[in-house]
C-alpha cells in the first residue's frame, strides 16, 4: 500500500477497529501527520502571534480529529499479530512500550487469524 493510498484508507476506516493493517497502512500515515504537524508548527511560526495563534487552533482540531483513526488504526496493527486491541494499553507501563513498537515494525502473522485473514501480497513489496 502507497503513501496515498495509506492515509486515504486511515480516514475512511476512521472508527473501524477490526480487522487487520499492514506496516504500511500504519506507518504511512503516522509520517504523514508528524509532516503536517512539522509544516504547520512552521506556518505558525512564520505568520507571527495574531494570525498564528488562529492557525494553531486549526492545528489542534486537526490533530484532535487524527486521534481516534491513529487508536484505531494501531488497534488493527495489533490485530494483525493476533493480539487484542487492549494491548495498546501496555504502552503505559514503562519500557514495555519498546515491546509495542517491536510489533508495530515486524511483519504480521501469515495467513487467517481470529481477527481477519491475512492481506494479499503483504508488506514484502513496500518495506522489504
Amino acid at each position: 500500500m502507497g503513501f496515498v493510498d495509506a492515509v486515504k484508507a486511515f480516514y475512511s476506516n476512521y472508527v473501524n477497529f477490526s480487522g487487520r493493517a499492514l506496516r504500511s497502512e500504519y506507518w504511512w500515515p503516522q509520517l504523514f501527520i508528524i509532516l503536517l504537524y512539522v509544516l504547520m508548527i512552521v506556518v505558525v511560526l512564520a505568520l507571527g502571534e495574531t494570525i498564528g495563534g488562529i492557525f494553531s487552533i486549526i492545528i489542534m482540531l486537526i490533530m484532535l480529529g487524527s486521534i481516534i483513526p491513529a487508536i484505531s488504526v494501531t488497534v488493527r496493527r495489533l490485530h494483525d499479530h493476533d493480539k487484542s486491541g487492549w494491548f495498546i494499553l501496555i504502552g503505559f507501563i514503562p519500557l514495555a512500550g519498546f515491546y509495542l513498537l517491536y510489533l508495530y515494525i515486524i511483519e504480521g502473522q501469515p495467513g487467517p487469524n481470529r481477527f481477519g485473514p491475512g492481506k494479499v501480497g503483504g508488506d514484502s513489496d513496500v518495506f522489504n
